[in-house]
């Protein structure tokens, strides 16, 4: 008997101790880069505040990540807001590992250290890029080109701002000035976009990458007049429209449309977006925000999503995920998913001239009539544009509530 006690108790220590033993983050600084095209390196900055919680950071944003889990020696990072994953082994303060898009099967290699600069400084910068820039984007690839416009602040070497297209900005870059090279990038989950480019005091020529699957070649020159065309001009109803219609579904398969109680003789806005698509992101902070401190005033919103992810199964995982993190109250619908193809949003919209963009609102009084249509938002990282957006859209609305 006293054999085979001792026997036992020899099991359950040698069970004990051939247990895995967990890793986790260690506290700190870490400079991560996703690995792509050209052997360039999409590099960004962030803070682990305890192993449960570390800080994304681009220029003035800071993304406050909280969905981490571990295995044995690895990691999983899980961004807020987006599909977007970061699995990686720990090995000795360094990460090794990937960046997933699922939906879009798209996986970026990673890897990060304990160090706190973005971009490495080599030498004092020869330029000051502050002010606007006219831009194009693929300039000699006619059906691909589009324009844009910088608008960056440069202290001594670091710069900071964004570029604006017609359909939105590349929200928070952060950057550098190496002599006369600029260095930008930015990560949030969604999108890791690195921009390089040889400068003067009045030109750029350079590249944008986006993850590891897109390149194209852009140009800029200095101009502090330069605007782009007017958001409430690109999209519109077609001619033999005069009103906007839809049925999509939401959550509990529902068929929700216009002609809903809960729209009648209301002032509603119409959000078309969706789940992977950062403008849509800020723009849907901005409307759950206002919606919840005004709805009470006879004002509607309602979101048509066009979703990436396969099925429809998990197109709404992904929306409510949206929905419960950003606080958004108002119904999120399902209009497509597995694509997020413009020319099939168009074909369930055929009232619309196109589907630009997303995001694209439309406002429409409390009649039924459409009164404006916005395409693209101008986020947070365009500064004024984004602040003037908020106060002008508070106004127009007010105005539809007094009529």
């Amino acid at each position: 008997m006293k054999s085979y006690i001792i026997l036992l108790l020899g099991i359950i220590f040698l069970s004990c101790t051939s247990e895995t033993k967990i890793t986790t983050l260690k506290k700190g600084t870490y400079r991560a880069t996703l690995q792509i095209q050209d052997h360039e390196e999409i590099p960004f900055i962030f803070n682990v505040v305890s192993k449960n919680e570390l800080h994304v950071f681009n220029a003035e944003e800071v993304i406050k990540v909280h969905e981490i889990s571990y295995k044995n020696d690895s990691v999983k990072i899980q961004m807020p807001f987006f599909e977007g994953y970061i699995t990686a082994k720990i090995d000795n303060q360094q990460l090794l590992g990937t960046f997933v898009k699922p939906s879009l099967q798209r996986i970026v290699p990673f890897k990060a250290t304990l160090e706190t600069e973005r971009f490495k400084q080599k030498e004092d910068s020869q330029v000051n890029i502050t002010g606007n820039w006219e831009t194009i984007f693929s300039p000699n690839v006619e059906k691909d080109s589009y324009i844009a416009k910088g608008i960056f602040n440069q202290k001594g070497n670091k710069v900071t701002g964004t570029f604006r297209t017609t359909t939105g900005d590349y929200r928070f870059l952060e950057g550098i000035i190496n002599g006369n090279e600029l260095q930008l990038s930015t990560f949030d989950g969604a999108h890791a976009f690195l921009f390089k480019a040889q400068v003067t005091d009045a030109t750029m020529n350079g590249y944008f990458y986006s993850g590891n699957h897109w390149k194209e070649p852009f140009t800029a020159k200095r101009n502090d007049n330069y605007e782009l065309p007017d958001a409430t001009s690109l999209t519109y109803l077609k001619k033999g429209y005069d009103t906007f219609e839809f049925s999509f579904p939401d959550k509990n398969d529902t068929l929700i449309s216009l002609k809903n109680e809960r729209f009648k003789n209301k002032v509603t806005v119409i959000q078309i977006m969706g789940s992977w698509c950062p403008n849509c992101l800020d723009e849907s902070k901005f409307y759950a925000e206002y919606y919840n401190k005004n709805k009470s005033k006879g004002i509607e919103f309602v979101a048509l999503a066009f979703e990436v992810a396969k099925t429809k199964k998990d197109a709404f995982e992904l929306l409510n995920r949206l929905q419960e993190q950003i606080g958004i109250s108002y119904p999120i619908l399902l209009a497509q998913y597995g694509s997020s193809d413009k020319i099939s949003a168009q074909e369930k919209l055929p009232m619309l001239n196109h589907v630009l963009s997303y995001p694209t609102t439309i406002i429409i009084d409390k009649k039924g009539k459409v009164r404006k249509i916005h395409t693209g938002f101008n986020g947070p990282a365009t500064g004024k544009l984004y602040t003037d957006f908020t106060t002008e859209f508070d106004s127009f609305l007010n105005d539809l509530l007094s009529e």
